[in-house]
C-alpha cells in the first residue's frame, strides 16, 4: 500500500529510536540505565523450535544417564559407545539451544549487571566443563571421581527454553501499531492536475496539491477545505462522536473519512465533495504525530522491574559466594580429597541454576493468559498487567467504550401546541423524510421507528436542502427534518419552553432534530450517544473497590456531564484533544498514582501507551489494541474490575513461587557446599537434580492454583 508505506517510512526511525532498551534476554531489575542490546529477533517460535528440539534430545540425554539409572534403578540397551549418549548429546543440547543463554549471560557479565542469564550461563559452563573433564578422563582410561551434569544440563536448557517461549509468546507489539496506523491512509487519491482529475498513489501527493475527496472516501492528506461542503467522521482521532461540518476554510486530517452520503435525488452532483488543498504530507501528518507520541509513551515505561530477575542478580552473588567460601574452607579443615572440594564446588555452582526460578513467573502468567482469556481478557503485556494490582486511577474513555459510540434516539418530544397526537407519530414522520439517508441521525430515526414497529406516512419528492435538512411532501403538505438552522432559514416560530427544552438536550450532548410542517413546529428528536450494557456496574464496582473513576472524552463537556451523570462518574475531562489526552494521564500520574486507561480509538493511542496500564476494547480500532497491554475481547467494561481482581491473585502466586524456588536455593547452597557435613548431611549431585527437579514441578502445581479458582 502506497499511502501505508509512506507513512510506515516517515516514522520507522522515530519507533526505532524509542523503542525500550533491554538486555538480550530480560530487562535487569533494580537498575536505571539498561545494556543495549536488539531484541528485535525474539520471535516465539524460535524459541518453541528450539524447546521441541531440546526436549527431544533431553530424554535418550536423561535415559544414558549414569546418575539416574544408578539413582532409579533401571537400565537401557546397551551398545558400542553408549555410555557417550549423555555426552553428546547433552553437548548437542549446549550448543543449540544453550548458546544464546550463554551469550546473553556474558553481555550481563560485561554490562557489570548479572541476572538470571549470567546465573544460567554459569550453570551450563560448569556443569558442561565438569562433565567433559569426567568424560575425556573416562574416555582416555583416567578413572576421575565424581559425577556428570550431562542430564542436568540437558534438563536446564529444555526448561529455559520453555519459560522463554512462554514469555517471549506474551511480548512485542511496536512495530504492530505502527502498521494499524498507517493502515488508515488510502492507496491512491484523487488529484487536480489543472482542470483534470487524475488518480495517483499517495506516494506521488506533495504540499500544495489539490485533491478530491468525495463522500465515503478517506481523506489522504492534512490540509484545507477551498471548495465544497460536508461532514467527515474524524471519530478515529478526536473522538468526537459526531460528524463534523466541513466547508471553505475547514481543516480536515488524514485519515478521516468523508462522511456524507445519501441516495435520495441531489440538486447538485459535487454535494458532499471536498475539494482539498494538501497542508501536511508523511510525518508532518496528524497521524504521523499521534503515532510518535505512542512510541515516546512506550519508551517512558521501559524500566519496569521484574521480580525474578531481582532474585536472579541476588542468588548469583550469593552463589559465586559460596563457591569461593567452598573452596577456601575445605583444604584447612581436612580429611577432604581434592576432588571432594571440586565436587562440592561444581555442585553449589549448578545447584544455584534456577529451573523452578526460571519458570516462576512464566508459567503462572500462561494460566493467567488462560484464565483472563476464559473472562473476556487478552493479555498482551505481563508487566503491565501485573501492575493491574495497584491501580489507583480507572481512566475510562467516554465514546465507544462506556457507550457504544452509536448514536440512538434518546427522546421524542412535542412541542407546545402540536397538532400531533403522540410521539410515535412525530417519529413515524420523520423516519418517512430520513428513510433513504443514510446519515448517523437517519439511521437512528430508522433504527427507533422500526423499533417501535411503526407505519410510515408516505413521503414524497424528498430533497436535501444544502446547511438545513431534509425535505418533502406529505399529503399535499410540506414537511421538514433538520438541525437548527431549519428553524431560522424558515423564520419558524419556537415556544419559549420548547426552546429551553431543546437547549437542555443539546447540553446533555443530544443532537436535536426538528419536525417542521409547512410553518408549524410538530416537535423534536434528541439523538445521543448510548450508554454501553454494564457499564454503570463497572464503575459502581471499581468504586466499591477503593479506586478513583475518571472519564475523559473528545466530546463537548454538556455530552460528557450527561453520561457521567448517569454512571456515577464525578470526575471528567472534556473537550480534550489526542495530544492533551496523554496530557491528562501523565496529570493523574503526577502524584504517583497508578492510572489504568481504559479506551477503543486511534485518538486514545498515546493515553493507552502512556498510562501505567493501558486496556483496550475488542471492537476498538485496530491501533488501540496494537498500543493497549491488555485488551476487552468482548468489549465488557465488567471486565475492567474482574482483570484488577485476576492480577491480584496472580502476583500473589508468582511471589508464592518466587519464594519456592529461592527458598530452594536457599536452604540446597549450603548443603552442597557441605556446610552440614559434619551431622551427616551432604546434598551429593544426584539428590540435588532430584529436588531441584521437585522445586519445579512444586511450583508449576502451585500455578495451576488460578484456573482452579477460575472454575469455582
Amino acid at each position: 500500500m502506497h499511502g501505508e508505506t509512506q507513512l510506515v517510512n516517515s516514522v520507522s526511525e522515530n519507533l526505532a529510536a524509542s523503542e525500550p532498551m533491554q538486555h538480550e534476554m530480560h530487562e535487569h531489575a533494580g537498575h536505571e540505565d539498561h545494556a543495549s542490546h536488539d531484541h528485535s529477533h525474539h520471535d516465539p517460535r524460535k524459541f518453541r523450535n528450539q524447546f521441541w528440539v531440546a526436549f527431544a534430545l533431553t530424554i535418550p540425554t536423561m535415559l544414558y544417564s549414569g546418575m539416574l539409572q544408578n539413582l532409579l534403578n533401571f537400565q537401557v540397551p546397551v551398545f558400542a559407545g553408549s555410555v557417550y549418549v549423555s555426552a553428546i548429546l547433552g553437548t548437542v543440547i549446549l550448543v543449540t539451544g544453550g548458546r544464546i543463554f550463554i551469550a546473553s549471560g556474558v553481555k550481563e557479565l560485561q554490562a557489570k549487571k548479572p541476572g538470571m542469564m549470567a546465573l544460567i550461563a554459569m550453570a551450563l559452563v560448569v556443569s558442561f566443563s565438569y562433565s567433559a573433564f569426567l568424560t575425556v578422563g573416562q574416555l582416555i582410561g583416567f578413572d576421575l571421581a565424581g559425577m556428570d551434569f550431562w542430564w542436568e544440563l540437558a534438563a536446564l536448557v529444555s526448561i529455559m527454553l520453555l519459560g522463554h517461549w512462554i514469555e517471549m509468546a506474551q511480548v512485542a507489539k511496536a512495530q504492530n501499531a505502527m502498521g494499524a496506523l498507517a493502515s488508515l491512509l488510502p492507496d491512491t487519491a484523487i488529484v487536480l492536475r489543472g482542470s483534470v482529475e487524475k488518480t495517483v498513489p499517495v506516494s506521488e501527493l506533495r504540499v500544495g496539491d489539490r485533491i478530491v475527496v468525495r463522500p465515503g472516501t478517506v481523506i489522504a492528506a492534512d490540509g484545507l477545505v477551498y471548495k465544497g461542503t460536508s461532514s467527515v467522521d474524524e471519530s478515529m482521532l478526536t473522538g468526537e462522536s459526531r460528524a463534523v461540518a466541513k466547508d471553505k476554510g475547514s481543516v480536515v486530517i488524514a485519515g478521516t473519512i468523508n462522511a456524507q452520503r445519501s441516495n435520495i435525488s441531489l440538486d447538485d452532483d459535487e454535494l458532499g465533495t471536498l475539494r482539498v488543498e494538501i497542508t501536511a504530507l508523511g510525518d508532518s501528518t496528524m497521524l504521523s504525530g499521534i503515532l510518535k507520541l505512542v512510541a515516546q509513551a512506550q519508551q517512558s515505561k521501559s524500566n519496569t522491574q521484574r521480580l525474578a530477575d531481582r532474585a536472579a542478580s541476588w542468588l548469583f552473588y550469593v552463589a559465586l559466594g559460596s563457591a569461593a567460601i567452598t573452596a577456601a574452607v575445605w583444604p584447612f579443615i581436612g580429611g577432604t580429597t581434592d576432588s571432594f572440594v571440586l565436587e562440592r564446588v561444581v555442585t553449589v555452582l549448578v545447584i544455584a541454576c534456577p529451573h523452578a526460578l526460571g519458570l516462576a513467573i512464566p508459567l503462572v502468567s500462561s494460566i493467567t493468559g488462560s484464565v483472563a482469556a476464559g473472562q473476556g481478557v487478552l493479555i498482551r503485556d505481563r508487566i503491565a498487567f501485573e501492575a493491574l494490582r495497584k491501580a489507583d486511577v480507572i481512566l475510562f474513555d467516554k465514546t465507544g467504550t462506556l457507550t457504544t459510540g452509536e448514536r440512538s434516539v434518546a427522546s421524542v418530544t412535542l412541542t407546545k401546541g402540536s397538532q400531533l397526537k403522540s410521539a410515535n407519530e412525530l417519529l413515524a414522520i420523520a423516519a418517512a423524510i430520513e428513510h433513504d439517508s443514510d446519515h448517523a441521525l437517519a439511521v437512528a430515526i430508522n433504527r427507533a421507528a422500526k423499533a417501535n414497529r411503526l407505519r410510515l406516512p408516505d413521503v414524497r419528492d424528498v430533497m436535501l436542502v444544502p446547511g438545513v435538512g431534509l425535505g418533502g411532501r406529505l399529503a399535499g403538505s410540506r414537511v421538514m427534518a433538520g438541525g437548527p438552522a431549519l428553524l431560522t432559514k424558515n423564520n419558524i416560530k419556537i415556544d419559549v419552553s420548547d426552546l429551553f427544552q431543546a437547549d437542555q438536550m443539546g447540553t446533555n450532548g443530544a443532537t436535536v432534530v426538528f419536525i417542521v410542517r409547512d410553518n408549524d413546529l410538530l416537535g423534536m428528536i434528541g439523538i445521543a450517544d448510548t450508554v454501553r450494557e454494564g457499564a454503570a456496574e463497572a464503575v459502581a464496582t471499581l468504586r466499591k473497590m477503593g479506586k478513583r473513576v475518571a472519564m475523559l472524552s473528545g466530546d463537548s463537556h454538556g455530552a460528557a456531564n450527561s453520561i457521567a451523570k448517569q454512571l456515577g462518574i464525578k470526575e471528567v475531562f472534556a473537550e480534550v484533544l489526542p495530544a492533551q489526552k496523554s496530557e491528562v494521564v501523565a496529570k493523574l500520574q503526577a502524584d504517583k498514582s497508578t492510572v489504568v486507561m481504559v479506551g477503543d480509538g486511534v485518538n486514545d493511542a498515546p493515553a493507552l501507551a502512556l498510562a501505567n496500564v493501558g486496556i483496550a476494547i475488542g471492537t476498538g480500532t485496530d491501533v488501540a489494541i496494537e498500543v493497549a497491554d491488555v485488551i476487552l475481547v468482548k468489549s465488557d467494561v465488567l471486565a475492567v474490575p474482574a482483570a484488577i481482581k485476576l492480577a491480584k491473585r496472580s502476583y500473589g502466586v508468582m511471589v508464592q513461587n518466587l519464594w519456592w524456588a529461592a527458598g530452594y536455593n536457599i536452604l540446597a547452597i549450603p548443603l552442597a557446599a557441605g556446610a552440614f557435613s559434619g551431622i551427616g548431611l551432604v546434598l551429593t549431585p544426584a539428590v540435588g537434580a532430584v529436588l531441584m527437579s521437585l522445586s519445579t514441578i512444586i511450583v508449576a502445581a502451585n500455578a495451576q492454583k488460578l484456573r482452579k479458582e477460575a472454575r469455582r
